[in-house]
């Protein structure tokens, strides 16, 4: 089995991944996954797909983190992980789509537009 890369997207960050067999040794941007997403809950995250199949330790993955911020780019990464699950062993699909893994969450922020204090926000407005 060689390599094998998916990417993910979330918000502006996107995520590119790339999962060897090995020995489940995850590094994200050069770092290990755990000093760059130091809360519990960015951790359950990336382990999220990989438990539900009852893959953990199995895999080696390399991920490539750019944009966004903590959250979107730990949710990018869950999405290309459960992805290349996927490509390795499509009888994972079911069960990972269950759980809303496989799909793309494409809320993003509304731009500002002009004339407006923000997206939606308009200025004061006084009748005088």
């Amino acid at each position: 089995m060689e390599t094998v890369n998916t990417s993910g997207r979330r918000k502006t960050a996107v995520a590119r991944v790339y999962m060897t067999p090995g020995k489940g040794e995850i590094t994200v941007n050069k770092k290990d996954y755990k000093s760059y997403f130091p809360t519990e809950s960015q951790q359950f995250k990336v382990h999220q797909p990989l438990e539900l199949c009852n893959l953990s330790g199995q895999y080696d993955i390399k991920a490539n983190l750019s944009g966004g911020g903590s959250t979107g780019q730990v949710e990018a990464l869950r999405l290309a992980i459960a992805k290349a699950i996927v490509d390795i062993d499509p009888e994972h699909k079911s069960a990972l789509r269950a759980e809303g893994l496989m799909t793309r969450d494409n809320r993003m922020v509304e731009r500002k537009k002009p004339g407006q204090k923000k997206a939606r926000k308009k200025f004061q407005f006084s009748k005088r």
